[in-house]
């Protein structure tokens, strides 16, 4: 991956739909470079998808989640990223395993993941922290 490649990223991170034209006007190359370059970025896995960032008056959390040491994460992470209202699941180092980033219709939903994560038999902690505002890098 180049400079052209993560400038063209840096530009999908923003809006997902910004068409190739106006990427090319703003890289300085052709609509046939910048498809050319998204196509292999999708082919090697460097783009996993594209997604809508939302403002739906949700609310919006971290759950933190330890596990016992003996645990396969990777396990937990994939089933915890299946569940209704979880965004993303990403294995972290510190003083947790797992931050699961959710939004939830109320904070009972909020309350009802934490309450699933805390059932599950390897998780040994939770800590949650509410998002009040984002900004889009």
């Amino acid at each position: 991956m180049d400079n052209l490649d993560r400038r063209i990223l840096d530009i999908l991170r923003r809006d997902a739909r910004t068409p190739y034209t106006e990427i090319a006007a703003e890289v300085g190359t052709s609509e046939g470079t910048v498809r050319n370059r998204v196509d292999r970025l999708v082919s090697d896995g460097v783009i996993e998808r594209f997604t809508v960032a939302t403002r739906t008056g949700n609310v919006k959390a971290m759950i933190e989640v330890g596990v016992d040491v003996s645990v396969d994460t990777s396990e937990v992470s994939r089933r915890m990223a299946e569940w209704q209202d979880v965004d993303f699941v990403w294995q972290v180092s510190g003083e947790e395993d797992l931050v699961l980033i959710v939004d939830a219709a109320d904070t009972r939903g909020i309350n009802d993941l934490i309450t699933r994560a805390r059932e599950q038999g390897e998780v040994v902690s939770t800590k949650t922290r509410l998002i009040l505002d984002e900004k889009l890098g």
